[in-house]
């Protein structure tokens, strides 16, 4: 199977999942299960091939030009967080299946669950940095989904957004340091990127760089000061919080920083950047653990502080180190999984998570407690299990650090410290809960939970203890494949065994064993006593959610005070900072680097078109006149200016901008049309006035002017200076010689869209889409103002009355009323006529003009005349269109043509022509662009009206109103 298959399975199965009655427990916990067993299993199958540092790579063509490939690559360390993010997965998928509860929406509980492990893998396995902020971004869209799950608790909301929000903004910053990395670097491609260390750790660039990525990366591994997310995301149900916090989700920030150890460490920088915010975290977040008293809690602060543990070896900018830190993934992974899931088998079972009512529970779960108990030692770092082993290691680099003389004095004693506040913690976690007397006053009975359900506990606890006791064997080539790669491929000398002798490592490991002991008992004497409470002292009144709550209120009180400050109801003020922002905008940069005429010849200018152009200029200024007081005459006029624009295009032989302008022009005159039938009524005592005397009125109107005259001249100026330059030939002629040749058709414009620039195309119908669907959604909550469906007193509104709909045609039952039949006929009969014309123009528009996007706007014009002359109810009761579905299928279009160039082995988009013959036609010439020319015309269709059949239908809301209006004025005369 193809390496991508561990990104795309996990995907396919979401859907599928997603789609599967609520009721189908079983078989969506077992799709679930397959597909992450599946995975598993082929990952765990490539081990050979990367475990003396080999390298597995799958590229599919997609950008070539800007660098973005879809690569997916798997070296030692990717085949290791595979494993975790795959096989961690697998035994969270069972444990899921006995833990959610019946009445939950388990079907979207495994949609998510599958998208959010093929969002994890496509972070492990990409091989192109931009393609690894893309599914970075997704891991914090699915763990807000996951996080968020019980929506209807106010928690789970609140500890979605927080997630969302500070892993979201750090992926942003991230996204900016990739884009300068790969500046740096002249590539995006990670193998490119991991072999020019040196050159990055040179650059100029590097700081800003460097810190744009550790923010990422330490906001999504919840590192000092932005911890504060992580404990709030406990509100996820326990299966998810145990595989986010144990192998994906916070893992992906070291997983970040240990994939560019080889790129970005090295220098004063990094080891302060990211040591101390290691340090910070590791000592911030064991002091907290040691005062929780709910269980998830304690585990949440205690995996914030070993992810500031192995921040920290990663920081100290030694290989020693850094092997240390991998080993400390694989190893946090295990145990921290295996707690999460015993504290869930807690809760379900005995229906807390209060460590305060937990009391005994040895005696009632004695196999979950002995599971719990080793686990919690392994966290802790006790002997002969896998926790203690990289603990060690972590010790003996501290010690041996190669940095100032109080760095190294304060490293060893930090690292100390935070031992005993891990084991203080992990005793807090087994003594309180298993021991002492049995709990009497718990929600429910507990026992033993079913055995499937332990099993995956009882895996993990097994791999802790091997680990601990037969290290070398068990995982010593497996270390040894993860660690190459992030070193550099360069691996230092290390041993995995279980006993060095007595030196500072081992003295500080029992120096932090017995200390924290003393701890636990000084903690628990000091609860005894009333001392000390459930809150952690000195951290009590800074509380992480507050202050971003606050931060969160703050931002949005200023965006409303700017909105007040800023905001009109009067247009004329907001198109004025409209054209005075894009005046300040154009003019700045162009003053700062000059603008001169170029020397290039000028066309000989013709009568015929000085006065075209004074035609058009006269249409412009005559409707910028009338538009407050004559509309229709304004409408009217501003389409004469646009036709002017029209002849122009022509004139300079651009027969297909003319004809997009055309097209253009009478659907923006439609929109206009429709957009006027709710504007207030002009009132028919306001008529243009004489020039005024009063100096304010005739300032305000000359400044008008002057900057009209300002934005409209300078867009001139610049649009001449830039024609009346000589052009590179590489650049006038590029197209013109490659047109027929690499795209298959002889009208450079279209094949420019549909080929050369077809991704750049794609991405334009897409925002089309989206800013239709937008409008749409808008129009849907739209309500006209009262005074333009009212009538007027004197006049009483009688449903269907001709003579009512003639004097106020606003509110008559339908765009269309009964003067108008003669014409809708008519233009029914144009329809047909309308469509062949659309498909001329679409089929000829790869070699004369035309095309995909002005044959759907004639299309839908003709579609649109329907609307407006038979009336909106008589067209959608004869022919149903369903706009939202043309531009669904539109988009289908477009990407399956550029799937299926992928396919193929060549570039997103790549243009293929084919040629072919039929019976009594001849030869046939078809280019692939074709059907993505379909793509962009189905989307065009169904854009143009979703918009204005949106406004269109404001007519039969209006004539609702009104009906409804003399229903209840009939209810009031015959109450009387």
């Amino acid at each position: 199977m193809p390496l991508i298959s561990l990104i795309l399975l996990p995907f396919i199965g979401s859907v599928l999942a997603a789609v599967l009655p609520a009721n189908a427990r079983n078989t969506e916990s077992t799709l679930a299960g397959i597909i992450a067993l599946v995975c598993t299993v082929q990952a765990a199958m490539l081990f050979p091939e990367v475990a003396d540092g080999g390298v597995i790579r799958q590229e599919l063509v997609w950008l070539p030009a800007l660098g973005l490939n879809f690569v997916v690559r798997m070296d030692g360390f990717a085949w290791m967080f595979s494993m975790l993010v795959l096989g961690i997965g697998s035994l969270v998928v069972l444990y899921a299946r006995y833990y959610m509860s019946p009445a939950d929406p388990v079907p979207r509980f495994f949609s998510f669950l599958l998208a959010f492990m093929g969002a994890m893998s496509g972070v492990v396995l990409s091989g192109n940095i931009i393609q690894l902020v893309f599914f970075w971004e997704l891991t914090s869209l699915f763990s807000f989904l996951l996080i968020g799950y019980w929506h209807h608790r106010k928690d789970a909301r609140r500890g979605a957004r927080m997630a969302l929000t500070v892993t979201g903004t750090g992926g942003l910053c991230m996204f900016a340091g990739m884009l300068i990395l790969g500046h740096i670097v002249g590539s995006y491609d990670l193998e490119n990127v991991l072999a020019a260390g040196e050159q990055v750790r040179s650059h100029e660039l590097y700081t800003p760089m460097l810190v744009l990525i550790l923010l990422g990366a330490l906001s999504k591994s919840a590192q000092f000061p932005f911890h504060f997310w992580l404990p709030h995301a406990m509100a996820a149900p326990t299966p998810v919080s145990s595989y986010l916090h144990s192998a994906t989700m916070v893992k992906a920030g070291v997983f970040l920083m240990a994939r560019l150890w080889p790129v970005l460490s090295g220098t004063d920088q990094w080891f302060w950047i990211v040591g101390g915010a290691g340090v910070a975290t590791l000592l911030l977040g064991g002091f907290l653990a040691m005062f929780q008293r709910d269980l998830k809690g304690l585990l949440a602060y205690s995996t914030i502080s070993h992810l500031g543990l192995i921040t920290l070896m990663l920081g100290l900018n030694s290989a020693l180190a850094a092997v240390a830190a991998v080993f400390h993934i694989m190893n946090h992974a295990t145990f921290k999984a295996s707690l999460f899931m015993a504290t869930g088998i807690v809760d379900h079972e005995s229906g807390t998570r209060d460590m305060n009512r937990l009391s005994g529970l040895r005696k009632m779960m004695p196999i979950t407690a002995t599971l719990a108990c080793v686990a919690s030692a392994a966290m802790a770092g006790v002997p002969l299990l896998n926790g203690f082993l990289s603990k060690e290691m972590f010790f003996a680099e501290t010690v041996f650090v190669d940095a100032d003389h109080w760095v190294r004095v304060a490293l060893p004693l930090a690292a100390t410290i935070a031992g005993m506040f891990s084991v203080a913690y992990s005793l807090c976690f087994t003594v309180d809960v298993f021991f002492g007397p049995k709990a009497t006053d718990l929600p429910r009975k507990p026992h033993e939970p079913p055995h499937w359900m332990r099993v995956p506990v009882e895996l993990l606890v097994l791999i802790c203890l091997l680990v601990g006791i037969f290290p070398a064997w068990t995982v010593g080539a497996f270390l040894n494949a993860a660690a190459l790669p992030v070193v550099g491929g360069n691996l230092p000398y290390f041993s995995l065994a279980v006993w060095h002798g007595i030196n500072t490592p081992l003295i500080m490991s029992i120096v932090a064993l017995l200390g924290g002991v003393v701890l636990y008992m000084a903690l628990r004497w000091l609860r005894k006593q009333e001392v000390l409470g459930d809150e952690a002292p000195l951290f009590s009144r800074i509380d992480g959610q507050r202050v971003f709550e606050n931060l969160l209120a703050r931002t949005t009180l200023l965006a409303r005070d700017t909105r007040r400050l800023l905001n009109t109801q009067r247009l004329q003020w907001q198109m004025l900072w409209l054209v005075l922002i894009a005046l300040l905008a154009g003019t700045l940069p162009l003053w700062l680097q000059g603008l001169t005429i170029g020397h290039r010849a000028n066309l000989p200018l013709s009568p015929a078109f000085v006065l075209l152009w004074v035609i058009g200029c006269a249409c412009a200024l005559g409707a910028a006149w009338k538009a407050k007081y004559h509309r229709m005459a304004a409408l009217i006029m501003l389409g004469g200016s646009g036709l002017c624009t029209c002849i122009t295009f022509l004139w300079f032989s651009a027969p297909d901008l003319a004809l997009t302008q055309l097209v253009v022009e009478v659907v923006t005159t439609v929109l206009i049309l429709l957009g006027l039938r709710w504007l207030p009524k002009r009132d028919k005592n306001l008529q243009a006035p004489a020039l005024s005397t009063d100096l304010t009125v005739r300032a305000r109107r000359l400044r008008d002017l002057l900057i009209a005259l300002a934005a409209g001249g300078g867009v001139g100026w610049l649009a001449f200076t830039m024609m009346s330059r000589p052009f590179p030939e590489s650049t006038s002629t590029f197209f013109l010689e490659r047109a027929l040749s690499e795209g298959g058709g002889t009208n450079v414009v279209n094949v420019m869209l549909v080929d050369f620039r077809g991704f750049d195309t794609f991405g334009e119908i897409v925002v089309l889409g989206i800013v239709a669907l937008t409008v749409y959604a808008l129009l849907r909550r739209f309500r006209p103002a009262r005074e333009t469906m009212d009538l007027p007193e004197q006049q009483r509104y009688i449903p269907g009355d001709l003579q009512t709909d003639l004097v106020n045609p606003r509110n008559a039952a339908d765009t269309a009323v009964g003067y108008l039949m003669v014409p809708a006929v008519l233009v029914r009969l144009l329809l047909p006529f309308a469509t062949m014309v659309s498909i001329y123009l679409f089929i000829r528009g790869h070699n004369e003009p035309g095309g995909g996007f002005v044959a759907g706007l004639v299309f839908s014009v003709a579609l649109l005349l329907q609307y407006i002359i038979s009336g909106t109810q008589w067209v959608e009761a004869h022919m149903p269109l369903y706009p939202r579905r043309w531009i669904g299928l539109g988009l289908l279009f477009a990407l399956l043509t550029g799937l299926g160039a992928i396919t193929a082995g060549y570039p997103f988009l790549t243009s293929h022509t084919f040629h072919f013959s039929l019976p009594w036609i001849g030869q046939i010439h078809l280019a692939s662009a074709t059907f993505f020319d379909i793509g962009v015309f189905t989307l065009v269709v169904g854009s143009t009206l979703l918009i204005l059949t949106a406004i269109a239908h404001q007519s039969v809301r209006g004539h609702r109103y009104h009906a409804r209006m003399q229903e209840e004025q009939a209810a009031q005369e015959g109450g009387r």
